[in-house]
């Protein structure tokens, strides 16, 4: 056989066994994708076959990448921590790209986002970063928009069963100008927590209507909230002395999270108009018509130093005091947050449904044994500054967020990640592991029904359609990085009684304003940068109509409550989102 005749065998004899290796290995992709869908995914809203044509869009869509190591980045919530411990190796045995979904604080995710942004290093392929920077990612330019990079360079890695309308949380990470941002990967909200069954004892209903002159029951107003703190705080039930409060309030970041995730809203400080309010947000930010951000201060036009923002610390301060375990004023958000499974709180007016996983077991002294809760979460109380059309409360939507500093190849394949992790072949099953629901199709399915009555309520607040009146942090915010961190650091002093509530809320409005001019006067923004509007006299803005508000004459009107299965049905009246 002469020598060209060889070569021509020897090529072909290659080209199969490349052939057949391939082949080979997709097939080890796809019987780990069978085995991933038969062990641990069989909760889904998609049929078998289904999950199996949908991780095999995955295998194909990922043959670029095989090998490729990415790195990835969370906080530390049970959901993020089953995408790290779970789902990242399901995903790197179903694709062949290896991901380190790391888990780590917070603020130390905002940290680094920042320095990624502003460094135009890649630290991380891809962030799970609340939505709450929807305001700093539409102004930066650094943040790839996920609307137009699927019509672009993620054409063809884009899954066709994504179905971005199913998303609960889709709007809070659309910007303005109608481009979407970031992809939700995780949701909970801020609600009222209540030991419910304290709350239907006759002998406690009895002796509230003898004290207050009307019925316990789930507090529609912050008078009845503190009538109920009062009428707990101190009272023996079950052998034990109990609280009819719960915060936290050490000088900490989480201090911040707990006034600018809404509790100045949830008073009734901003304007109308959801999710965010317009033109005065949650965080007291005024902007113009165009969307630029005009002040925080009352002479500005803002309201973060506002009577009803006023109103809203002093209630924090005072109820943390008076009717808080006296612990509770050392404590972080993370520290305070298993407080209430312990037994002796009453309600918590500002209480996370990311915390309801952690008080389902039985053993716990607010369970039944048969894993049915004492307790339930309902909607919010509103402060006396609170009217129709403004948010009540505050919703958490952690998402996955890309940026131009990430090599393309890199980025494409953590947007691969990202989507596995969202995907209706896993998302049922991760939100029954967490409770930190996002897609409708997910908390309207059979299984969530079946859960429901050990989850206190969180199906049905989800079920709602008044589930959208708890919103993130918006855009109005021009640099959640940089604006973030002033609030605990100015409204520390006032929660530790060393200034008072007004002084320290002058503070942070000033500190806003003067951070929000540097910005503007750095050139740092794209589009919608802050433009501050002249300072006024005080008066001239608490006469115009809206936020910011003259302070009201009573701060205290009649507390109203209501039975919570009243309140529930009405609800559900409502209609199923």
């Amino acid at each position: 056989m002469n020598n060209k005749k060889m070569k021509y065998l020897s090529l072909v004899m290659s080209g199969s066994f490349l052939i057949a290796a391939h082949t080979q290995a997709e097939d080890q992709y796809r019987q780990a994708a069978e085995r991933w869908v038969d062990n641990n995914f069989q909760r889904s809203t998609l049929s078998r076959e289904e999950q199996i044509a949908e991780l095999e869009w995955f295998i194909e869509a990922a043959e670029p990448f095989r090998g490729m190591e990415i790195s990835t980045v969370a906080e530390g919530l049970t959901t993020h921590e089953y995408e790290s411990s779970v789902l990242a190796e399901a995903f790197a045995e179903i694709t062949g790209i290896e991901v380190t979904h790391n888990i780590i604080g917070e603020g130390d995710v905002v940290n680094t986002m920042q320095t990624q942004m502003q460094s135009n290093r890649s630290i991380y392929d891809g962030f799970v970063n609340d939505s709450d920077a929807i305001g700093t990612h539409l102004r930066y330019g650094k943040t790839i928009a996920i609307s137009d990079a699927m019509e672009n360079e993620w054409r063809d890695f884009t899954n066709p069963g994504l179905d971005l309308d199913d998303f609960i949380g889709i709007q809070y990470t659309t910007g303005p100008d109608g481009k979407i941002y970031q992809l939700p990967t995780q949701q909970f909200a801020n609600l009222y927590w209540f030991r419910a069954d304290w709350f239907d004892r006759d002998d406690l209903k009895a002796a509230f209507r003898d004290e207050y002159g009307y019925d316990l029951g789930v507090p529609l107003n912050w008078s009845a909230y503190e009538d109920i703190a009062e009428f707990f705080t101190g009272r023996e039930i079950d052998g034990q002395t109990v609280y009819g409060h719960m915060d936290y309030g050490r000088r900490d970041p989480s201090l911040g999270w707990r006034f600018h995730d809404s509790w100045f809203s949830m008073a009734g400080m901003g304007s109308p108009g959801l999710p965010f309010g317009n033109p005065v947000d949650d965080w007291g930010i005024r902007v113009n018509e165009e969307g630029n951000p005009v002040g925080a201060s009352v002479t500005r036009g803002g309201a973060t130093n506002s009577p009803a923002s006023e109103y809203a610390l002093r209630k924090m301060v005072d109820w943390l005091r008076d009717y808080a375990p006296p612990e509770a004023q050392g404590m972080t958000f993370g520290e305070a947050g298993p407080v209430p499974a312990q037994g002796n709180i009453a309600q918590q007016a500002f209480w996370y449904t990311a915390f309801t996983a952690d008080m389902t077991d039985p053993s716990l002294p607010v369970t039944e044994a048969d894993g049915t809760p004492k307790w339930r979460m309902a909607p919010s109380p509103v402060g006396p500054y609170w009217e129709e059309g403004m948010k009540v409360g505050y919703q958490d939507v952690g998402a996955w967020t890309f940026f131009d500093s990430t090599p393309e190849d890199r980025r494409t394949a953590a947007w691969l990640f990202a989507q596995f992790t969202v995907s209706k072949t896993v998302s049922l099953e991760k939100t029954i592991r967490g409770l930190t629901p996002i897609r409708r199709s997910d908390i309207n399915s059979e299984e969530m029904t079946e859960l429901a009555p050990n989850l206190g309520g969180l199906v049905e607040f989800y079920r709602s359609p008044n589930e959208s009146m708890w919103t993130p942090s918006g855009t109005n915010v021009p640099d959640y990085p940089r604006l973030a961190p002033l609030w605990w650091q100015n409204l520390a002093p006032a929660v530790s009684g060393d200034i008072s509530a007004q002084e320290a809320l002058d503070n942070l409005a000033g500190a806003i304003d003067n951070t929000m001019s540097r910005l503007a006067r750095a050139n740092v923004f794209e589009q919608y940068a802050p433009i501050l509007n002249e300072e006024r006299d005080a008066q001239y803005w608490l006469d115009q109509p809206g936020s910011p508000k003259a302070p009201l004459a009573n701060e205290k009107p009649q507390g109203r409550t209501q039975p919570y299965d009243e309140m529930m049905a009405e609800w559900m009246a409502a209609g199923t989102r």
